[in-house]
Formats: C-alpha cells, sequence, structure tokens
C-alpha cells in the first residue's frame, strides 16, 4: 500500500477535496474521531479553530492509503493500516477523520489528523514521518502478500515515470496523462542522439524545447502547459545541457507558445477536434453505462444498509428481551444467569457486527469488479485515442521534411490509420483524419 502524506493548513480546501462527489464515483465518511462535530466539515472547522491558539501554521497532517491497482482490500486492513501509521509517527489518540473514495473500481483512503494537542495547546512534532511511512508501506505490502513496487523495495530501481501531485495537477488542465507524458518525453531522450534528433523527437510527441523562465531547458506541450525537462526526462540537468546545449539559443516560453499559435495550430487545430470528437463519439456510451452502473451500485448500497439497520435493531430488542426484571431479573443475577446472557448478547452483537461488515464488503468487491471490467473499455477508448494524437504531432513534425510528391503516401498512409478501431478491435472506415488535406 502506497502512503503519501503532507503536513497543511487549509482545512476547508482539504475539507471540500475529501466531499468532492464529482471526481469520485463514492465518498463514505468512515470515521470522525475526537471532535465534538460528527460531520468533516465541521470536524476541519473545529481542528482549524483549535490551532488558532497556538502558532503551528501547518496544524494538519493528510495521509493518503492507496493499494494495489487490481486489490479488494477490506475496511480491516485500512483500519490496521491508519492505527501503524498512527503509532508509527506518534499520533495516537489525536482527533482524525478517514474518507474512503472510489473511482474506477478502486478504493482508497484518506486519514487527516490534527496535530494539536488540546492539553498542551502545542503540534504534535512529526521528525521523519516520511522514512517512517517508508516502513510501514513495506510491512504492509508483506503482511498482505502483495508484490511490492521494485522502487519501494530499492530506491535505484524506482519507476522513472513516477510524477508529483503538482504534475499530475497540471497535466490533467491540459487533457493529459502525467505518466504517459513522461513516457513520451523519455522516449524522445532515449532514441536521440544530438539535440537536432532529440527536438525532433519531442515534437513528434507534441512537445517544444524552451529556454524556461526561471529553469534551463523546459518543455511546452501543444496545450501550452510548461514541465521542468530534467524532471519529465527522469536525468539530471547537466546531462540535459551536455547533450542539448545551453538554453540561451532556444526560444522563451512565450515564444514557444506564439510559434505553435502561429506555425503548429493552424495546421492540427481542426484535425485534433476531429480526433477528440471520434474519442468522445465513443467514449459517450461508456459514460452512459458509468453513470448507470454509479447509481445502480449507490443503490444497491442504500438497500443493504437499509436492510442491516432494521435486522440489527430487531435484533437488539430480541437480546434484551432475554434479561429478564423484577424477581426473576434478580434470580438471575443471584445465579448468575444475567451474566452468562449478557455475555452471550455481547458474543451474538460482535458476530452480527462482523456479518454485516463481511456481506458489505462482499458486495463492494462485486460491485469493484464490474466497474473495473469497464474501465478497461475506458482505457483502450482512450489509448487508441492518444495514439492518433501522436500520429497527428508525429505528422506535424514531419511535414516540413516533406518533399511535394512525398505528401500523397503520408496522406494515403495516415488516411488508413486515422480511423479509430472498434471495440473487437476491428479495423474501421477513416473519416480523412489528414494533415495534408
Amino acid at each position: 500500500m502506497i502512503l503519501k502524506a503532507s503536513q497543511r493548513s487549509g482545512a476547508a480546501q482539504l475539507g471540500r477535496h475529501l466531499l468532492n462527489a464529482q471526481d469520485n464515483e463514492h465518498v463514505e465518511v468512515h470515521e470522525v474521531r475526537g471532535f465534538l462535530a460528527e460531520d468533516v466539515m465541521g470536524a476541519m472547522k473545529e481542528a482549524e479553530a483549535l490551532a488558532k491558539g497556538t502558532r503551528c501554521k501547518q496544524h494538519l497532517f493528510s495521509v493518503s492509503l492507496n493499494p494495489p491497482e487490481n486489490e479488494d482490500v477490506p475496511a480491516e486492513v485500512f483500519e490496521g493500516a491508519i492505527e501503524s501509521i498512527e503509532e508509527k509517527v506518534g499520533l495516537t489518540d489525536q482527533p482524525r477523520m478517514v474518507i474512503f473514495h472510489e473511482k474506477e473500481g478502486r478504493r482508497h483512503a484518506h486519514v487527516v489528523w490534527s496535530r494539536i494537542d488540546a492539553e498542551t495547546m502545542t503540534a504534535k512534532q512529526l521528525s521523519f514521518f516520511k522514512t517512517k511511512l517508508q516502513e510501514v508501506s513495506k510491512q504492509l505490502y508483506l503482511e498482505n502478500g502483495w508484490k511490492m513496487p521494485e522502487g519501494l523495495a530499492d530506491k535505484s530501481k524506482r519507476d522513472p515515470r513516477s510524477f508529483t501531485l503538482d504534475e499530475w495537477q497540471q497535466a490533467k488542465r491540459a487533457g493529459l496523462d502525467a505518466k504517459t507524458l513522461k513516457t513520451q518525453a523519455q522516449d524522445a531522450w532515449a532514441i536521440s542522439d544530438d539535440a537536432k534528433s532529440f527536438v525532433h523527437a519531442l515534437e513528434e510527441r507534441g512537445l517544444y524545447l524552451a529556454k524556461g523562465d526561471r529553469r534551463g531547458h523546459v518543455a511546452v506541450t501543444y496545450e501550452g502547459e510548461v514541465f521542468a525537462l530534467s524532471r519529465l526526462v527522469g536525468t539530471k540537468a547537466k546531462d540535459i545541457t551536455a547533450k542539448v546545449g545551453k538554453p540561451d539559443n532556444l526560444r522563451s516560453v512565450a515564444e514557444t507558445k506564439q510559434h505553435i499559435a502561429q506555425s503548429i495550430a493552424p495546421r492540427l487545430n481542426s484535425f485534433i477536434k476531429q480526433a477528440q470528437g471520434l474519442a468522445n463519439e465513443a467514449l459517450s456510451p461508456l459514460k452512459v453505462e458509468r453513470e448507470a452502473m454509479r447509481q445502480t451500485h449507490a443503490q444497491e448500497r442504500k438497500t443493504m444498509a437499509k436492510c442491516q439497520k432494521e435486522r440489527w435493531a430487531r435484533e437488539t430488542k430480541e437480546r434484551a428481551n432475554r434479561l429478564r426484571t423484577g424477581i426473576r431479573g434478580l434470580w438471575d443475577r443471584m445465579t448468575g444467569e444475567h451474566a452468562k446472557m449478557v455475555k452471550r448478547n455481547e458474543l451474538e452483537a460482535w458476530h452480527g457486527l462482523k456479518r454485516d461488515r463481511e456481506q458489505r464488503e462482499s458486495m463492494l468487491e462485486a460491485q469493484h469488479k464490474e466497474r473495473r471490467k469497464l474501465q478497461g473499455q475506458f482505457r483502450q477508448t482512450r489509448e487508441r485515442h492518444a495514439k492518433q494524437i501522436q500520429e497527428l504531432h508525429k505528422q506535424a513534425a514531419n511535414y516540413r521534411l516533406m518533399r511535394d510528391g512525398e505528401q500523397k503516401p503520408m496522406r494515403e498512409q495516415f488516411s488508413r490509420k486515422a480511423r479509430q478501431t472498434n471495440e473487437q478491435g476491428q479495423s474501421r472506415p477513416s473519416r480523412g483524419l489528414d494533415l495534408s488535406r
């Protein structure tokens, strides 16, 4: 289970993110503990108000728990992981909130602790919490029999395509996939021998080399987003300078955006919009099915919760009726029958809680399996769209290198590939996404 954590402020903003039902298909407030408020936003306000009595600027400790992609992890495992984190970093018995998010057939958890000790009015010190969380993460992989990522076991084998939250958010704003973006940049770096070939390889992938305002070399996407090249490629700045040269002779970011708008966009815009239209056309029925599935799953959960609540009330009443009152009740206390019955009731209540949780987890597992199957269709469609867009960028990069006599074969070749394949993998007729037309 991958653990990502940060000390932070901004309680209201964090609370809205945790309750965001737009980007998450299901949101469940699992626990609010140690606060007078019983809801997340109320607890956030309470934590912020308490922090104002101290000098602490980052009064919250937020941790996300992400299990392996294809694993159905029960709530008990998340709870055990949270307890381990709490003990390891020194937040035992501190007020906390636990929220589950579900998206694309996967469930992950967010935990937020208040760092403020109400008795001493000081913030809990969280020294070396990243190192401590890595230890907890490794232990969770071992305890649950999951395959541990190589980068977690050995830092030298970390996935070079991993990205930070800021990079992910930046890519999302541009409608890009952060991992795909890094893969494309690193492919361009690997296949190029010098500055000229590297620039050409980047342009074939919709990236343009430029001189950054604060950094040396940056990559500007076709959409106008700017990324530090060393982070995209996964190498040191001095290695980039050795291959590409100093950035002084490159266009600035503003000039590069202007170059894209004047020289590249006129040839690409209409074709990219047409490709996006084809992708939206293919995704539209899948989105309808996803929303219908979300509503069905939500109703199933609501129905099960109602039935379990009614059964719990009925069983609680039956257990209470076993405890006799009056003279008979007094006799039961004297003979020890009352204590035996109380113990029996407690045991049955515990088994009832366990049964209800297992039933719910079984239902969630079936729902996640169904949702992951649909997500596979989303992934295939998006991959086809990404390949089509890359083909457009590749043709645009090579367009200026082609002689007029070479344009017709390229047009015919691209027209055959432009149309997306259908769900069964069979080719469909082209709609003529051709940069040379």
